[in-house]
C-alpha cells in the first residue's frame, strides 16, 4: 500500500512538471538565438559575427537584441566624440550595456532605459 502511494505522488509530480513546461514552452529560446543575442553585445566584431549568424538563424529574440546592441554601439561612439560631458554620458551607456547584457543572458527582451524604444523604432531594418 505504501508503494502505491509513493507511485501516486510521483505521478502527481510529473503531471505538475508537464503542465509547467507546456504552459511556458512558448517562451523557450533556441540556443542559436541566445548565442546570436549574446554575441551582439560583445564588441563591434561580435556584433558583425552575430548579424552574419542571424542571417541563417532568424529569430525575433535575436533581432531585438541586435537592434539594442547596435543602438548602444552607435550611441557610445557618438558620445565618445564629445569631450567631458560625452565621456561622462559614456559611463551611462556602459551601465546600460551591462543592464542589457544581464537581460540577454537571462533570456529576457528588456529594452534599454531611455533609448530602447528609439532603437527598436529606428533600427527596424534588422529583421
Amino acid at each position: 500500500m505504501h508503494y502505491q502511494s509513493m507511485e501516486k505522488s510521483k505521478q502527481n509530480t510529473v503531471s505538475h512538471a508537464s503542465i509547467f513546461f507546456d504552459k511556458y514552452s512558448n517562451y523557450e529560446l533556441s540556443t542559436m538565438a541566445k548565442v546570436v543575442a549574446i554575441l551582439s553585445y560583445i564588441t563591434v566584431i561580435g556584433w558583425l559575427v552575430a548579424i552574419v549568424l542571424h542571417g541563417t538563424h532568424k529569430s525575433n529574440y535575436a533581432s531585438f537584441h541586435l537592434r539594442q546592441s547596435l543602438g548602444l554601439i552607435v550611441t557610445g561612439a557618438l558620445l565618445a566624440l564629445i569631450p567631458l560631458i560625452g565621456w561622462l554620458l559614456g559611463v551611462a551607456v556602459c551601465l546600460a550595456w551591462l543592464y542589457a547584457l544581464y537581460h540577454v543572458v537571462q533570456g529576457h527582451t528588456q529594452k534599454v532605459p531611455l533609448l530602447g524604444d528609439f532603437y527598436q523604432e529606428h533600427l527596424d531594418f534588422i529583421k
